[in-house]
């Protein structure tokens, strides 16, 4: 046999590395193929996670869309829609008030009839009408006419004449009682809510006006024979006329936020309730023990909201504040060594009593003027509490703790 050629060698040798060069493509491909396949998958697996858990985040969303357009619908009700569902709940006062008048002749009796609005509320299982202290001052043979012209007696369970509220025991079977729901606090009533207030105004029962919160937090002064201040008021954009007061004034959601008074003068085409809150505090006491007396007291006798100019006259660089004019002695003012004005002073025509503290704070809260103060003391204080007055004296700085006394 011959021995192969150089030549043919070196061609046999190309052919082997050719070869191995196919086979070294080969598996290079297959395995570049796998591991593409492999992360491939992988990734499938990782976006198929991530599908997942968007579905579940869209499911969560269109949840609490659901929740938040159910709100929305319930707060714009419509005002038929709240008359509709709440009217039944309001009613008419009516009684009778003996009045002695004085005469050339010597006295005349006379009878005059009243009559004002009110409205269901719950306590401890019994349900009762809530109103005005001035709609049934002084008033017997005391009826209460339900929506559906049905009349019972009733009697005064409680009164304050200081918030104008009254508490009545209605004697009536269960089914004529569709109770209310109260806000427990004015601070959930914002400035430009729409409100409504269904009553009884000049003796048509049913009625209902609607308006925007104006403001809260107001100190009013009743035009009646007491001529009692309340503090901490809301005013609403709806006038409120002789036989409105007591009714309630109604949020969207059908909540009672106040109780209506007509028992202001010079307010035309506004109206003023008194806070839910105030009610909701007082009505324990007002059903148990037939009056309120926890009223916080701050013992001022008279005051003067700042201003520019009344600071100046006083020589304070705090344009904001209550200044201090008189104190009631023995008051809670007075124990705690709160001071009065010692000079009067005229500023534009106004006589004022200065030099005396000007309280610009309550318990760390700033004070911008008396209705601030009043509101403050009335939603978070209690005759018997402490508070700590930030006040200015002579230029100064300074706290004073005072115990409030009741009324």
């Amino acid at each position: 046999m011959e021995p192969r050629s150089p030549r043919r060698r070196r061609v046999f040798v190309v052919i082997i590395v050719l070869a191995l060069l196919a086979m070294v493509s080969v598996a290079t491909f297959y395995l570049g193929a796998t591991t593409t396949a492999n992360s491939n998958r992988s990734r499938v697996s990782s976006l198929g996670a991530e599908v997942t858990d968007l579905e579940q985040a869209n499911s969560d969303l269109q949840s609490q869309l659901a929740a938040v357009t159910s709100t929305s619908n319930i707060s714009a009700a419509s005002p038929s829609a709240v008359y509709s569902d709440y009217a039944r709940s309001v009613v008419t006062i009516q009684g009778y008030e003996l009045l002695t008048q004085n005469t050339f002749f010597g006295q005349v009796n006379s009878i005059e009839s009243i009559q004002g609005s009110g409205f269901v509320v719950s306590y401890q299982n019994s349900s009762y009408v809530a109103t005005n202290n001035h709609v049934v001052s002084g008033a017997s043979n005391i009826t209460v006419t339900f929506s559906d012209g049905n009349s019972y007696p009733a009697s005064v369970k409680g009164t304050d004449q200081y918030r104008d509220l009254a508490v009545l025991a209605v004697s009536a079977p269960p089914s004529e009682f569709h109770p209310l729901q109260l806000l427990a606090t004015s601070a959930g009533v914002p400035v430009g809510e729409t409100v409504y207030a269904i009553g009884s105004p000049f003796g048509l029962a049913g009625s209902m006006t609607a308006g925007i919160v104006s403001q809260t937090g107001r100190t009013i002064t009743e035009s009646t024979s007491t001529q009692t201040t309340i503090p901490d008021v809301i005013q609403f954009s709806a006038a409120i006329n002789p036989g409105n007061s007591g009714g309630p004034l109604l949020d969207s959601n059908g909540e009672v936020v106040g109780i209506t008074t007509a028992a202001v003068t010079s307010s035309e085409g506004l109206g003023f309730a008194i806070p839910a809150g105030t009610l909701d505090r007082e009505l324990p006491s007002l059903v148990t023990t037939g009056t309120y007396n926890l009223h916080p007291d701050l013992g001022i006798e008279s005051s003067a909201d700042v201003t520019y100019q009344l600071a100046s006259a006083a020589g304070s660089n705090v344009t904001y504040g209550v200044l201090v004019e008189q104190v009631s002695s023995g008051g809670a003012a007075d124990r705690a060594g709160i001071r009065g004005g010692t000079r009067t002073v005229e500023i534009e025509g106004q006589n004022y009593l200065i030099g005396g503290d000007i309280i610009v704070s309550v318990d760390g809260v700033k004070v911008v003027n008396s209705d601030a103060l009043a509101s403050y003391l009335e939603e978070n204080s209690i005759a018997g509490d402490t508070v700590q007055l930030g006040i200015i004296r002579a230029g100064v700085n300074m706290t004073v703790n005072v115990v409030l006394a009741g009324l």
